[in-house]
């Protein structure tokens, strides 16, 4: 059936603080551009998951009077407590002279990023963007001269063996002079962006963390509005990984709580979510949530590669933004505002083309109108925060990057190189200690099947999986034999398992329903086996406030 076509000077792939950033700015540069926003979440907001401690810059910028707009911003930052946890007893409180001064959160909140999303999508529908959830854009179609013509988003209706349901719907093409990709952290179309027009080439290997999240309700007495707590060491220290956690107080007496490990770990036998669940143990973090109820959770890969590995962000016809050309600032642990701002900067750029009569060119200037901008600025001082991390660790990485940051802010003559990718870091299981992870208690600590639970997770059952193996052998004959098949641990959702058959021969079980779409498979895979494709439009977590 042949699809059906839309057209429009810019279309933007994914809702998030890029894409409506960029939605909202160029409609302000010019309200006759027609402007097209596709989000694969069932709505604005769904697939949204961050920390998240909010710093405003960009906000200030595209909505100067967003206090009097309703912008979601309710909770300010009243203190940072800073811990470096010894073991699952032990704690030092670090002093804040010692603390790198991006870790500092004076004038920032601590907000959802999910009810930003929204309203930011309420601004942009308000100045006439057209905003359509529920629709995942599934392949890039190109011109004849290899330039981007646009998205196809994904049929509807597709049976498990791939063949037409009675309520089979082809997918729609949406047809511009310019497409901006903002899907987040790895996201697939910018996969492919970045393999065909080689926009790597010379560049670092991109770096990837697994955030995981929960929301609690915690008893009045325990809860301090404003509070942030990060904390490092224990028990990624113990498991010889790296990262940190975070809790954050936010309003009607609730917390939000999670941990960070360092996709770069080497242990196959690391299991993120359980360092997650015994991690709520230490009395640093219990004190906060015991007595408490846990109401929501999800996971979500996030990108902290830094300058070192951010690819070149334009190519004909488009623009890859936001987490989706990895403009988080680890050293910061926030990404939102330069998203926004390359968002922004985005914008700019394709509305003075468009202006200018071009069309599908390859905006080139877009690099040195992001060079210029304070985004790359923060990103340039930074940007040898986290190879100090996977160089020294967590403990002499901080030492260096206080030095580096705080004493000559960032202007060292060197930049640290991280040249080995994540997935290649795993080490033989048979070499590595096996990790003897507490079972949940049900108070404090939960399994995971309960946990996706609380994300709201949907996916029609009857449709093609989205979880691609190039080849269907290497689980068990490789990944299993080698590294203990490490899938099995570090998904956070149960996705995957290694099954016994009735003839005692081990299978590869895929639960693809399970998938709350953080793309951490596609990423640790040892032998990048594990391709994440987009589901069927409005499938995945459907999460209310993250």
């Amino acid at each position: 059936m042949e699809r059906e076509f839309m057209e429009y000077d810019v279309v933007i792939v994914g809702a998030g603080p890029a894409g409506l950033s960029a939605a909202c700015r160029l409609r302000q540069l010019n309200e006759e551009l027609t402007v097209c926003v596709v989000e694969k979440g069932s709505e604005v907001g769904a697939h949204i998951l961050s920390g998240a401690v909010f710093e405003p810059t960009a906000l200030n910028e595209l909505f100067p009077d967003w206090k009097e707009k309703g912008a979601p911003l309710h909770t300010e930052v009243s203190g940072d407590d800073i811990y470096l946890l010894k073991d699952n007893a032990k704690a030092q409180k670090i002093p804040g002279l010692f603390v790198p001064k991006t870790m500092h959160n004076e004038g920032n909140y601590i907000i959802s990023l999910g009810n930003l999303c929204r309203w930011l999508a309420e601004q942009a529908e308000a100045m006439g963007v057209e905003i359509f959830p529920g629709f995942a854009a599934s392949e890039v179609l190109y011109h004849e001269d290899g330039s981007v013509k646009g998205i196809a988003t994904g049929d509807m209706g597709v049976g498990l063996n791939g063949e037409p349901k009675d309520s089979y719907m082809p997918g729609m093409e949406l047809h511009a002079k310019y497409t901006l990709f903002t899907e987040g952290c790895r996201g697939h179309l910018g996969k492919q962006l970045i393999a065909k027009y080689e926009l790597d080439k010379g560049k670092e290997p991109q770096h990837y963390g697994i955030g995981i999240k929960e929301i609690w309700t915690i008893p009045p007495e325990q809860h301090k509005q404003g509070l942030v707590v990060h904390t490092a060491g224990w028990p990624l220290s113990e498991s010889g990984s790296a990262g940190g956690s975070f809790l954050y107080h936010i309003e009607d007496h609730q917390v939000v709580v999670g941990l960070i490990t360092d996709l770069s770990y080497s242990n196959p036998h690391v299991s993120p979510f359980d360092e997650f669940q015994r991690y709520k143990h230490h009395p640093v973090i219990a004190q906060y949530l015991q007595d408490g109820t846990r109401t929501a959770y999800g996971a979500r890969a996030i990108v902290k590669g830094g300058l070192q590995s951010q690819p070149k962000m334009s190519f004909p016809g488009g623009l890859l933004l936001g987490d989706n050309a990895g403009t988080l600032n680890f050293a910061k642990i926030k990404g939102s505002h330069t998203a926004m701002k390359s968002g922004m900067l985005g914008a700019e750029v394709v509305a003075q083309a468009l202006a200018d009569g071009r069309k599908s060119d390859d905006l080139t200037e877009f690099a040195s109108a992001y060079k210029d901008s304070w985004a790359w600025k923060e990103l340039h001082q930074q940007r040898n925060f986290g190879p100090a991390q996977h160089k020294w660790g967590n403990l002499l990485g901080s030492a260096y990057a206080f030095i580096d940051i705080n004493i000559f802010n960032g202007k060292l003559p060197w930049t640290l190189s991280d040249p080995k990718p994540d997935h290649a870091q795993l080490k033989p299981a048979d070499q590595c200690p096996k990790i003897a992870y507490p079972k949940p208690d049900g108070k404090l600590s939960f399994d995971k099947l309960s946990s996706v639970f609380l994300s709201n997770t949907n996916h029609e059952e009857d449709q093609p999986c989205h979880l691609q193996l190039k080849d269907k052998d290497i689980p068990i004959q490789v990944n299993l034999a080698k590294y203990d098949e490490p899938a099995q641990r570090y998904c956070p959702a149960g996705v995957y398992e290694v099954v016994e058959t009735a003839e005692g021969e081990k299978r590869f079980q895929i639960n693809a329903q399970n998938c709350v779409h953080c793309k951490t498979c596609d990423i640790k895979d040892p032998a990048q086996n594990i391709t994440w494709v987009a589901p069927e439009g409005t499938g995945g977590p459907n999460y209310p406030n993250m």
